[in-house]
């Protein structure tokens, strides 16, 4: 039975706010914007408690449920569903709420399979931030497992009275880019942890002046998103060793490219760069965060080549 006009309305206006938030928030949504929940015909709807994994808003008149979360991990703790993209399959394996297979949220759940509607799936990254995958489509219900698949569909294509209407290749890249992105939050996360939210080479300490840097690009065979292969760095320190303007060797020193170094400027350049020529980085207190030096090495030898 084809969902109520009323209700595809709703679930547009849901996904047309979860995207805008997706792009005001560099991608990772805080929880207390998604609390706000979004406008729909003159009334505020939720997007959920994020407390319960699967959520249907009373102001749907169908049975099937709006959107559906997986907890963001907990340091040192077991996750309480083992929700995991599956890449081959092209989906999201997600699964049933525990208890009853026929309890009310499983029962939503089951129904977006039946009904075919589009969802919001919020995945969490780190303590109060979410990943949005929308919309999302149940293509496969397996009770026996208690579980579903969901595929990721086109935010236009794929909204619309029709439903899932593109090409299964197109959706699954769309999944793999996804969780590229999934592995650069965690990459993030792990490396703000270990430095502390400072960079290691000047020591700022502004949140929303550091940036996880990749010492050897994710291209490459040793490019993963761990924190072995991280540095904590400011802006200018960040677009400085990137440009290769600013390198450090595999003990961990600071070197600056001969031309700044002989460059002559304002206090920025003295202070901010020419300044740091020499200096040992902060490195993390656990020796399994540190930077690997074979890493350093190769990426300190691409900074020897161009200074």
């Amino acid at each position: 039975m084809a969902e109520p006009d009323i209700d595809l309305a709703l679930r547009a206006s849901a996904f047309k706010r979860a995207r805008e938030l997706q792009r005001l928030y560099d991608d990772v949504v805080p929880l207390q914007v998604l609390r706000e929940g979004f406008e729909h015909d003159g009334s505020r709807v939720s997007f959920g408690s994020f407390q319960r994994g699967i959520h249907r808003p009373r102001q749907l008149r169908g049975p099937a449920a709006l959107a559906v979360v997986t907890a963001p991990p907990a340091p040192g703790k077991k996750a309480p569903y083992e929700d995991l993209i599956d890449e081959r399959a092209g989906a999201v394996i997600y699964s049933y709420r525990d208890g009853p297979i026929d309890q009310p949220d499983n029962r939503a759940l089951r129904a977006a399979f039946a009904e075919q509607v589009p969802l919001i799936y919020f995945q969490g990254v780190a303590p109060s931030q979410y990943a949005v995958l929308a919309p999302v489509y149940v293509t496969s219900d397996d009770p026996n497992a208690r579980c579903v698949l969901m595929e990721p569909g086109l935010p236009v294509a794929d909204t619309g009275p029709a439903g899932l209407t593109s090409p299964p290749d197109v959706r699954r890249y769309a999944l793999g880019e996804f969780k590229i992105r999934l592995h650069q939050h965690q990459f993030h996360r792990d490396v703000m942890r270990a430095y502390r939210r400072r960079c290691t080479i000047c020591a700022l300490k502004r949140p929303e002046l550091i940036q996880a840097a990749h010492i050897v690009g994710d291209a490459t065979p040793l490019g993963i998103a761990a924190v072995v292969n991280g540095l904590a760095l400011c802006a200018i320190h960040h677009l400085a060793y990137d440009r290769n303007l600013l390198g450090v060797d595999p003990g961990g020193v600071v070197h600056i490219a001969r031309p700044l170094l002989d460059e002559i400027d304002g206090p920025m350049l003295r202070e901010g760069l020419q300044g740091f020529h020499g200096r040992p980085i902060a490195q993390p207190r656990r020796e399994s965060d540190r930077p690997d030096p074979e890493r350093l090495a190769l990426r300190f030898a691409e900074f020897e080549n161009v200074a």
